[in-house]
């Protein structure tokens, strides 16, 4: 008894010792933190130490199959405390460094370099910029054996200051889709839409405050370790994006036009694979410099695409057949104190409902629609609203600078008697062209509005942290009886009506050209035009739905069949030739040695995509004996055999006949920094294939 009674007075002894040093330390926080806290900053600031901020890593925005979008490259500011270093390693590297210097960065000559460091030292600056000029990692470790630079921090001198900075490797494709955030924090697309996300934790640093109020890092490392950004993986295929954006390139130089736009979304997912986005900067040149297809300078006065809305409305709320006819007169048609023009010069005379849409009929549209929902138009924006088409596009999509739908109803205190039907054929209003392919590909989703989808997955270290997925309406916009009659005028909008230039013989496309009118600052209607095209392919089983906008084109051609409608069918027989499951349902006999014959000889390729896409095609192939990643066709009469395309080490590759993709792939691995221009493969590369490789080294690469 008397065993435990001590050795409980000891328990109790050490507990009473141990609470009263615990609260002693917590005493002393506070009494550091908040009762001598000032005191404390204050003799931190008088000493000139200070934490800043050490800024995290931004995560990296991938494509779909993985393509790097945008990432954060590491580099470095070169500086040096001068007063450091010994007098005996000074003389005696001083000369050679400042040589070393002027022959990298080349903007001032050995002696520059001599009396900049000289005067800093004299002066006892502790802190002397070498050059603005960022320097990557591998001339880090190359300066880091550097005379002076070799002895480090400590006895050299010698800072390399981390720096963040952002990089786009495929330049101007998506770029304003991809976006940007600036320094104060503002910015556009995914970069800013997902910066909490992308930005990571920052992390702190000690610096000091030196002579002329610069602010110098104690050592290279942080005392708070930042935390990385997440990555994201969007829905973007680059190889459908480079070839919109290409194709609407041409489109915008041909017209000479003020801007474009085209939006290319998976008809049952949602999943948007190409946004492009070019604005005219000077005659001839286009960059992505805004977003027309999700904000306010792309959204206004949809035009004829509207019209299938319409149609959609009357055919939901009457019993009307696509056979019977409206009067549309001879070319014109007065309501109250406005007169409406039809798309053809002297009118279509007595139309069908079905040749109103075919043919883009406005007179036809608009007195359909008066005749029906004049007494009830509160009706008409029902539908409207069931058909998605109001619903602003921030809850359909998460990306900054969403422009919201401007659609009218009676009680707008600019409703008039003209409202209804300008409207029913798509003036009045303010929709933005992902709004209006939303509510088509619902049309091709079998009636099913389909969320549009941009970001598929948030990942940190390659594990997935968040996954996106298609949203889908639980209820049909439309009946089936409606659906069908819609799908019908729509393909033969292609077949007989105003889109019959772009009816292909390999496939079927249904879809509506528009054509609006602009208004001037005045509000006056001008004679310049938006032409636009929105459709789905293939139409009898939709597997991508798509929108080209063009605004403003020049010369002759200002109607929508003419300018965007072409756009629209080069990039679906692009699609329709490079998509195995677009083709799914036509029986796919091609002679092997047809496919062999068109072979690109000289081509080179990674043996990996040739084989699986080969695969597909049930074709077989022979790997090289030596197992080569990069490859040459050898076609033969049974199957395809490769020759290996040798990369020697040390030696600058041959990456002529190579994908963007994979000449970036093998040339920065090879520690080279690379530029290129054009698209395609590589057509010339600026060092000589064989020459000896110099790591950081520029090479520009030309595409054809």
């Amino acid at each position: 008894m008397r065993i435990k009674e001590s050795i409980l007075a000891r328990v109790k002894f050490v507990f009473i010792l141990v609470s009263i040093l615990a609260g002693l330390i917590v005493i002393q926080i506070i009494n550091v933190q908040w009762v001598q806290g000032q005191h404390w900053r204050q003799v931190a600031q008088d000493i000139g130490l200070m934490y800043r901020v050490k800024k995290a890593p931004r995560g990296n925005i991938y494509s779909a199959d993985g393509e790097m979008l945008a990432t954060s490259i590491p580099l470095y500011k070169l500086s040096i405390d001068p007063t450091i270093v010994s007098e005996d390693l000074y003389v005696q590297g001083i000369d050679s460094l400042s040589k070393l210097l002027s022959n990298f960065f080349e903007d001032k000559s050995a002696r520059e370099y001599l009396l900049k460091i000289n005067d800093a030292r004299r002066q006892k600056k502790r802190y002397l910029i070498l050059s603005p000029t960022l320097i990557t990692f591998s001339d880090k470790k190359e300066m880091s054996e550097w005379p002076i630079f070799r002895e480090g921090q400590l006895g050299g001198g010698v800072l390399f200051e981390k720096i963040e900075e952002r990089s786009y490797p495929f330049g101007e494709v998506a770029r304003r889709t991809i976006g940007f955030v600036n320094e104060n924090g503002k910015g556009a697309g995914l970069e800013i839409s997902f910066d909490k996300q992308l930005a990571g934790r920052d992390g702190r640093a000690i610096y000091q405050k030196i002579a002329g109020g610069e602010w110098k890092p104690i050592n290279e490392g942080t005392q708070i370790r930042p935390q990385d950004g997440f990555d994201i993986q969007t829905t973007l295929d680059i190889n459908v994006q480079d070839l919109a954006h290409q194709k609407l390139k041409d489109a915008l130089i041909k017209h000479n036009a003020k801007h474009g736009s085209v939006i290319v979304m998976e008809v049952s997912s949602g999943e948007i694979t190409a946004m492009v986005n070019l604005g005219r900067i000077k005659p001839g040149q286009y960059e992505e410099n805004y977003n027309y297809a999700i904000g306010d300078q792309g959204s206004d006065d949809p035009g004829s695409t509207f019209k299938t809305a319409s149609m959609m409305a009357l055919l939901e709320d009457t019993t009307l057949t696509l056979r019977d006819t409206i009067e549309t007169g001879g070319g014109s048609f007065r309501y109250f104190d406005r007169v409406m023009k039809d798309t053809r010069y002297g009118g279509w005379g007595r139309i069908t409902v079905q040749q109103s849409l075919e043919l883009s009929s406005n007179i036809g549209v608009s007195r359909l629609v008066s005749r029906h929902f004049g007494r009830k138009s509160d009706k008409y924006i029902e539908y409207l609203e069931k058909f998605g088409l109001t619903t602003p596009l921030e809850k359909y999509i998460k990306l900054d600078g969403t422009a919201k739908p401007y659609i009218k109803n009676p009680r707008d205190n600019t409703w008039s008697g003209v409202t209804l039907p300008w409207m029913s054929v798509g003036y009045e209003m303010r929709v933005s062209p992902l709004q209006i392919l939303t509510f088509y590909n619902a049309i091709a989703n079998n009636g099913y509005l389909v969320k549009p989808l941009l970001v598929k997955k948030i990942k940190k270290t390659g594990e997935s942290i968040d996954v996106f997925k298609a949203e889908v309406s639980s209820q049909p916009i439309c009946s089936e009886a409606t659906l069908e009659k819609i799908k019908t005028m729509l393909e033969g909008v292609i077949l007989r009506g105003t889109a019959k230039n772009i009816k292909s013989s390999s496939f079927s496309i249904a879809g509506k050209t528009g054509t609006s009118q602009k208004l001037n600052k005045r509000g006056q209607y001008i004679k310049k035009y938006k032409t636009s095209f929105v459709g789905y392919f293939p139409a009898d089983n939709p597997k991508y739905s798509c929108i080209v906008v063009i605004d403003e084109p020049q010369g002759a051609d200002q109607y929508g069949g003419d300018v965007s409608a072409p756009v629209f069918k080069q990039i679906a027989e692009a699609l329709y030739t490079r998509d195995v499951d677009v083709q799914s349902q036509k029986v796919l006999k091609r002679e092997t040695s047809l496919f062999q014959t068109n072979l690109p000889k000289n081509q080179v390729s990674n043996y990996e995509d040739v084989h699986t896409i080969l695969k597909e095609l049930k074709i077989s192939t022979v790997r090289p004996e030596d197992g080569a990643d990069w490859v040459k066709p050898n076609p033969q009469r049974m199957a395809v055999t490769w020759d290996a395309h040798k990369i020697e080490p040390n030696k600058v590759p041959n990456v002529k006949g190579l994908s963007l993709r994979d000449a970036l792939y093998i040339l920065e691995n090879r520690g080279l920094k690379v530029f290129y221009t054009g698209f395609g493969r590589v057509k010339t590369q600026s060092l000589m294939p064989g020459s000896a490789l110099t790591v950081g080294s520029k090479i520009i690469i030309q595409l054809e």
